[in-house]
């Protein structure tokens, strides 16, 4: 079996004088964003959506748990997975206006996501989550246009303020638009193209991680995961 490569750590340096700073509402094309930012301080944070810069505000606590939680999650979920990696807070070229910085995403190896010659995540990749203040946020409006358009498979948004999820799915393949996975009676969100990831929104905001493994777990050991893996391996 085949192994994803090695991601080797960012070598950006101090922003040269010579190089325009990038400011929020900047309107560029990806490789002038992205020559921009790899000048930029190592501890800018910036992306490109739909053409535009978005420089994120700083986050607090309430933004943080529930997205440790989600890595925790999804990489719990990757454990059982060959050949698949989950990405934290990582840069992912998506296409000519687009570099988001998603707080997390899963990719599996032969699918449409690749790593550049410098380290870069570059394509869609099976699965993104966005942690997001409300339903008012770019993550579900330009964000959430950017991943439908470029081809990502999945997409979560963890609404704070509203204590909600909302999970976009491909129903008819790769090739159609967003539709919203309505939770099960029971309050589980199970994924359309990732079988055996599943959610409990309700233990991801009262941040009660054994519950949110509890349910992940009972995903991991259905026939239709076990399926799953087994494609995996030929």
């Amino acid at each position: 079996m085949s192994t994803l490569p090695t991601i080797t750590p960012s070598s950006r340096k101090p922003r040269s004088g010579s190089i325009p700073s990038l400011e929020m509402g900047d309107h560029l094309d990806q490789p002038t964003f992205h020559a921009r930012y790899e000048a930029m301080p190592e501890n800018f944070r910036a992306e490109l959506i739909g053409g535009v810069v978005y420089v994120p505000s700083p986050l607090k606590a309430d933004h943080g748990g529930p997205h440790a939680d989600l890595v925790t999650w999804a990489n719990i979920y990757r454990s059982h997975l060959p050949a698949a990696r989950v990405m934290d807070n990582a840069t992912d070229i998506l296409g000519p206006d687009s570099e988001p910085q998603p707080d997390v995403f899963l990719f599996l190896e032969g699918g449409q996501t690749r790593m550049t010659a410098d380290g870069y995540v570059e394509g869609p990749p099976e699965f993104v989550g966005e942690v997001a203040s409300s339903s008012a946020a770019y993550d579900l409006h330009e964000k959430r246009r950017d991943y439908e358009r470029y081809g990502v498979g999945e997409y979560l948004v963890v609404l704070l303020r509203e204590s909600r999820v909302v999970w976009f799915i491909r129903p008819g393949g790769s090739k159609s638009g967003f539709v919203e996975l309505a939770a099960g009676t029971d309050g589980i969100h199970r994924s359309l193209s990732l079988p055996g990831l599943w959610l409990d929104a309700a233990a991801l905001f009262r941040s009660d991680v054994p519950r949110l493994l509890e349910v992940l777990n009972l995903g991991l050991a259905t026939p239709e995961h076990a399926a799953f893996v087994a494609s995996r391996k030929k």
